[in-house]
């Protein structure tokens, strides 16, 4: 599916980005279908190698959607392009917002949960970029739009960010504190962060400091589980409490 940025005025021109996404891969309940979790890649990957993964957890009840995203020229990697969510100069709070692409990413999760039937609770969660785009999706939820000021449509039950960071951090508690409707959203979403303190790709310091910037901007269901050995991967020990937390947070049945 294409998605095409907003347009941005440069020098009297406009630009507009056309973000191609790549292919979706879907992993069916084995039991009843209580949730939609979209599961978002880090960059340089797809979709298929997260889906292979959710697919052996023993969550029954959810429904995994993995997309695959665009081929973009990459700053970080000198403008080489990569499957990537938005363009990073580097990977954590610290690197420049690209807001049209993080808001395209968002807005692409967004519509892939669009078909579901409205009893099935929603949730988004994401590997590093993946990550970032997952917790961008928590703050527009929050604020009710895009950072375009577009509208926010998806109903977001639960967000989980393994190894990632916060984008667009530094002006966020403005955005959600005095907003009545943004506070309350804020307040009510549950948010799993898991971060190793070994990670030397995305620092553990930069997991915790999107912790702690989202609770101090009124998001007051946020867990931060830290792993002292870590890298920028996995292991079944988060994994685990992942399971456990989204079973928990989405009232799943379990085995049924």
């Amino acid at each position: 599916m294409s998605f095409t940025g907003p347009s941005v005025s440069s020098g009297g021109g406009t630009i507009r980005r056309a973000f191609q996404f790549g292919r979706t891969y879907v992993v069916r309940p084995k039991g009843k279908h209580q949730a939609t979790i979209v599961w978002l890649h880090g960059l340089g990957d797809n979709g298929n190698s997260w889906s292979s993964l959710l697919e052996t957890l023993p969550l029954r009840n959810i429904k995994w959607i993995c997309p695959t995203a665009p081929q973009q020229p990459i700053t970080l990697f000198g403008g080489f392009p990569s499957t990537a969510w938005c363009d990073v100069n580097e990977l954590s709070e610290n690197a420049n917002d690209d807001i049209e692409g993080l808001d395209a990413s968002a807005a692409y999760v967004a519509s892939l949960l669009a078909n579901e039937p409205p009893d099935i609770k929603l949730g988004v969660g994401g590997f590093s970029m993946g990550a970032a785009i997952s917790l961008y999706s928590a703050t527009c939820f929050a604020q009710g739009k895009y950072e375009n000021g577009s509208p926010y449509p998806a109903n977001l039950s639960a967000v989980v960010g393994l190894s990632g960071w916060l984008p667009c951090a530094k002006n966020l508690n403005s955005k959600i504190q005095g907003v009545n409707e943004a506070a309350n959203r804020a307040a009510s979403l549950p948010i799993l962060l898991c971060h190793g303190k070994g990670d030397d790709v995305v620092a553990y310091k930069f997991g915790e400091k999107s912790a702690n910037k989202l609770s101090s901007s009124g998001f007051q269901d946020v867990t931060l589980k830290s792993y002292s050995a870590l890298g920028h991967y996995t292991i079944p020990e988060e994994m685990n409490e992942l399971c456990a937390w989204l079973t928990s947070k989405l009232g799943l049945e379990g085995t049924s």
